[in-house]
């Protein structure tokens, strides 16, 4: 039995080793294609976010800014970085409906911290690194894992969440 652990130990540790350097090698990957992307823009100025989210204000809005629980309206284009559209609903005219700082898995970490920063009315293009969109799993067969992904946000409307 003394034996049996030795090995079953040793290959526990080669996996996390192995598991861990492919890891770092994806995350080197998606850096290298962010810092590519942010320095073709030329003079494109995107804000780097503590969370890693990439914010740019095409549009500034005039309206209310949301905050939790507010209800937002939006349009938006969701695109890979070499701006193929893998996700829209700009062509059926129809605002998508989210319920700020809720709706756990409908809506992507970059994409709600990125409405955060709008204004009803406000146009933005966000970027937003694997970790604040689907991660290592990607989603389904559309978005690879450690993809980072952009988004073109138009807020149409906030609506002020309950007691407010």
């Amino acid at each position: 039995m003394r034996n049996f652990k030795i090995p079953v130990f040793l290959f526990l540790l080669v996996l996390v080793f192995v598991t861990g350097c492919e890891k770092n090698t994806w995350e080197k990957q998606e850096r290298k294609q962010i810092d590519d992307y942010i320095k073709s823009l030329g003079d494109t100025t995107f804000v780097l976010y503590p969370s890693g989210l990439y914010y740019f204000e095409q549009v500034a809005g005039t309206g209310r800014t949301p905050v939790d629980y507010d209800t937002v309206y939006f349009k938006y284009k969701a695109r890979f970085l070499d701006y193929v559209i893998w996700d829209t609903n700009d062509p059926v005219n129809v605002p998508y409906k989210h319920v700020m700082g809720t709706d756990v898995g409908l809506v992507i970490k970059g994409v709600d911290e990125g409405l955060r920063y709008m204004k009803a009315g406000g146009k933005a293009r966000l970027l937003t690194p694997s970790n604040l969109a689907y991660g290592f799993e990607g989603i389904w067969q559309i978005v690879p894992g450690y993809t980072p992904l952009l988004w073109d946000i138009q807020l149409d409307s906030v609506k002020a969440g309950p007691g407010k």
